[in-house]
């Protein structure tokens, strides 16, 4: 299944996450609107070579005059702020969802939030009906609680308007380029130990950007009011512990770790409901490193 012939509109286009999905949406036929406040001009440069048109907005100040009111079918919201103020975090991650989607109004509207959400649970896996928490406090003190205010703005304001809504909790997203375990590499690479939390193994379910393309018709199509809430995240569990000695068999390098309580803890999602929806991911988390490691680390990688 792909989406084609659509007018999508991609809110925080230059992020990690929603530039790969903007410029492979483009790819696919679709006209891409991808808002941001492009203060870094290679990144627009890099869009609108790909097809993406570009519209400056400011979330914080309310800024939105560039967004499209009429004819938008789809609204892929991945703007994110992890300033570590509240006024600036509530702001963005929570307010600004709200007035975008009041403004634009599509059709169907993706609000991407974190399944940094969840109240922590151990090396349990968190289904979408779990109790919510501040399992980030320790490291961002301002993000879960600002996404779950997000969260509870985007239900209430596609209710008010009936515009069927999903909201996906993504986990660890990486990609050719990008991601978290790329963070660690280079960790790695100048001999600084990777932090992993007491209660070891420190469990994720990363998910790959193709995986991430691949999943988000069924997650449009599962758009509903009120919001349909969805765990977004790779099939296969796996330890900051594994995937860095699994990168350091790629690459010659040996991890070191230092397990600590001021690190985030094991976030490891259920992805029961995604995978009724989409079936389970096509890149193995083995596969999907290896990837990373070629395309960002190609002289590391050994022979």
């Amino acid at each position: 299944m792909e989406i084609t012939g659509q007018r999508i509109v991609v809110v925080g286009a230059t992020g990690r996450v929603a530039k790969p999905l903007s410029i492979s949406l483009a790819a696919a036929g679709n006209e891409v609107i991808g808002a941001a406040r492009f203060t870094d001009e290679a990144a627009r440069a890099e869009l609108e070579a790909a097809g993406v048109a570009c519209a400056t907005v400011d979330l914080y100040r309310g800024d939105l005059e560039q967004l499209p009111t009429e004819g938008v079918d789809i609204v892929l919201n991945l703007a994110v702020a992890q300033s570590g103020r509240w006024p600036t975090d509530l702001r963005i991650n929570a307010e600004s969802a709200g007035e975008v989607l009041a403004r634009v109004r599509p059709g169907r509207f993706l609000h991407c939030s974190t399944t940094g959400v969840y109240a922590p649970k151990g090396h349990d896996a968190m289904a979408e009906t779990d109790a919510l928490g501040d399992n980030h406090a320790v490291m961002m003190p301002t993000y879960s609680i600002s996404k779950i205010a997000a969260e509870t703005v985007v239900r209430t304001v596609a209710r008010i308007h009936d515009v069927p809504t999903t909201i996906a909790r993504l986990n660890v997203p990486y990609g050719d380029g990008h991601g978290w375990p790329a963070f660690h590499l280079l960790m790695m690479q100048s001999g600084q130990p990777v932090p992993v939390h007491v209660d070891g193994p420190t469990e994720y379910t990363p998910i790959h950007d193709v995986d991430i393309l691949r999943t988000l018709p069924a997650l449009l199509d599962a758009a509903r009011v009120p919001a349909t809430i969805v765990n977004w995240a790779g099939s296969e569990r796996v330890s900051v512990e594994d995937w860095c000695t699994y990168l350091g068999e790629l690459t010659g390098l040996t991890p070191t770790f230092d397990r600590t309580d001021q690190c985030l803890e094991s976030v490891v999602a259920d992805t029961t409901l995604l995978e009724s929806l989409a079936g389970p991911s096509t890149i193995g988390w083995k596969d999907g490193f290896r990837r990373l490691v070629e395309t960002s680390f190609p002289d590391l990688v050994q022979r």
